[in-house]
């Protein structure tokens, strides 16, 4: 088995690069509808994404995000961080990047065979729940794409980093944000596939990948440790994987 320390900023990378080979998207993005939510990780995946289809030009992750959450010092948990306006998700009808279009836009026109890519901030991987904080009092982009998850059984993946991990049941820690006693964001449990650097490395090497430690400083706070099993073509294929995304810069820098 071979160890290798993965920093916040590397797992959003490596978690795009996997997802552009995912098969339920490689299924959709050229003959169908794909949408990417923005947020932190999933603006990696949209570049990802839009660079397979040679469309990343007009791409920034600057501002592909409608909360985000800094130090309590920046006090800007649902304002800017980079620049500019927000540009809207990432929708791509039949290959083609429809530039400003948001969820709000072709939700209803979304069908079975369509993928939404929505975030989450919180996973609990051994009962493999995802959740995530909704601040807007209609539900957001999250209440917005369930109407075609479960209505249109339009399928749903989570791409979520390790540094988001929770031992709780996520039903009770949502029960307990969305108590009318409680201050501050909501949550809703989000029922789609959990995509998290785990699941990426596996799919781009073959291994079998574990989560053995965490933490870390001088960049890798929030940094998670992972083992990789495997022979040793599919181990070369980790290491190989794991130097590309190396350097990743922090984001927002």
């Amino acid at each position: 088995m071979k160890q290798f320390i993965v920093t916040p900023s590397m797992g959003k990378r490596l978690i795009a690069k996997a997802l552009v080979k995912h098969s339920s998207i490689q299924a959709v993005v050229e003959k169908g509808t794909l949408v990417i939510v923005a947020g932190t990780t999933n603006g990696y995946v949209a570049q990802e994404v839009l660079a397979s289809l040679g469309q990343e030009k007009r791409f920034s992750l600057d501002n592909f995000y409608r909360g985000v959450v800094t130090p309590p010092s920046k006090k800007s948990s649902s304002g800017k961080f980079g620049k500019g306006e927000f540009p809207g998700d990432v929708v791509i009808v039949d290959g083609k990047w429809q530039v400003g279009k948001t969820i709000f836009d072709v939700v209803d026109d979304l069908k079975t065979g369509d993928v939404i890519l929505k975030g989450a901030n919180a996973v609990n991987l051994c009962r493999k729940q995802a959740g995530v904080y909704i601040a807007d009092p209609n539900g957001g982009t999250a209440g917005a794409s369930i109407r075609a998850i479960v209505g249109r059984r339009v399928k749903l993946i989570v791409p979520v980093g390790l540094e988001k991990r929770v031992t709780g049941d996520i039903n009770e820690i949502a029960n307990k944000l969305n108590s009318p006693e409680t201050q501050g964001p909501r949550m809703l449990v989000l029922p789609g596939e959990i995509f998290t650097e785990l699941d990426a490395l596996a799919l781009l090497s073959g291994c079998q990948v574990s989560l053995l430690a965490g933490g870390g400083v001088g960049g890798a706070e929030g940094g998670v440790w992972l083992g990789a099993k495997g022979s040793e073509e599919q181990l070369a294929t980790a290491c190989e994987v794991i130097d590309s995304i190396v350097g990743e810069p922090l984001f927002g820098m």
